[in-house]
């Protein structure tokens, strides 16, 4: 693997995903280093492995504690972002941008000054805007003409355009990667912040303490992608593509969220009333990747069942929230 016995950064690195890949990374016999400001990152992610990592408690909107981040790294996963729940995201607008534009530029003008061999720019779904009600199977060209729905989209779509121009302009080797609904252990249980799956899994192990809703009508349809097999793809991309041209990383298992949550309450094993809070935003109604491009570059696809994935993170949320 590529990033065998090299320096490598990974903002965000206390986060969901980041957790994840600076573990992978250390398997990989990689000399890690992270940077995260702990804001949504939880040092209690990172914990296993602090002795073996480079931490760096910055904020990354400072240009200074970028470039001091990247001293002597060779590689460089971009994960940190200011994003949250679907709460967050439908409301906020200078949060959901601002510091996450600053971050992207900072470290891509650390990453020149400092001659990062590769950059890795972690993009997301919401660069995306659907178009039909019927199921919207986004192909990486779909993302033009550009409107997204949100300002963190925006700010995705940004990035994006800034790692192709240091790649064009400086020879920075690239990619930009767009995740489509990564899910997981690690990932955040609090309402506030909690995406679909951590959100219905959370509400299933306390119910009937918390009532189990879910948002609209649940006819709203996934795919999934288990945040293992997430890092894997990482992995290979930060390897297999230079020129900073997009790609998709997500599944093809395609779910309804009521389908999604009948999967959680079985593996709860209680009688579970669902109810349905249709004041509440439920997102883009239809959506997956197109992976042709995935399999295409990549030579791979994600390898973790929805079914599998799901119970995994059941039995490690249930221990987070020290219910037997």
């Amino acid at each position: 693997m590529i990033c065998s016995d090299k320096n490598v950064l990974v903002t965000g690195g206390a986060g969901f995903i980041g957790s994840h890949l600076v573990k992978r990374l250390l398997d990989l016999g990689s000399v890690v280093s992270v940077a995260d400001d702990f804001s949504r990152g939880k040092r209690k992610n990172i914990e296993p492995f602090l002795d073996k990592i480079n931490l760096h408690v910055v904020d990354l909107t400072k240009i200074e504690n970028c470039v001091k981040a990247t001293e002597g790294i060779n590689y460089v996963f971009h994960l940190a972002a200011s994003v949250g729940g679907i709460h967050y995201i439908k409301k906020e607008n200078v949060g959901g941008s601002t510091p996450s534009l600053l971050m992207n530029t900072n470290m891509l003008e650390a990453a020149r000054l400092n001659d990062v061999e590769r950059f890795l720019f972690t993009s997301s779904a919401c660069i995306y805007r659907e178009k039909t009600l019927d199921l919207n199977r986004f192909k990486e060209e779909d993302a033009y003409p550009a409107n997204p729905p949100t300002t963190y989209g925006w700010a995705k779509l940004m990035g994006e355009i800034q790692c192709k121009s240091y790649y064009l302009d400086y020879g920075i080797k690239s990619s930009a990667v767009r995740i489509f609904n990564a899910y997981g252990e690690n990932e955040n249980l609090d309402p506030k912040w909690s995406h679909v799956i951590p959100s219905t899994i959370r509400k299933a192990i306390l119910y009937p303490k918390e009532e189990l809703k879910i948002f609209g009508d649940g006819s709203q349809e996934r795919a999934f992608l288990y945040v293992k097999d997430c890092v894997e793809g990482l992995l290979l991309c930060m390897e297999k593509i230079e020129d900073a041209e997009p790609i998709n990383l997500g599944s093809e298992e395609l779910v309804s969220v009521n389908e999604l949550t009948k999967k959680i309450v079985s593996l709860s094993g209680k009688k579970i009333k669902i109810k349905n809070d249709l004041t509440a935003p439920p997102g883009t109604h239809r959506y997956c990747a197109d992976t042709t491009r995935m399999k295409k570059v990549l030579a791979w696809s994600p390898r973790t069942p929805l079914s599998e994935g799901l119970k995994r993170t059941y039995e490690w949320a249930r221990s987070e929230l020290n219910v037997g």
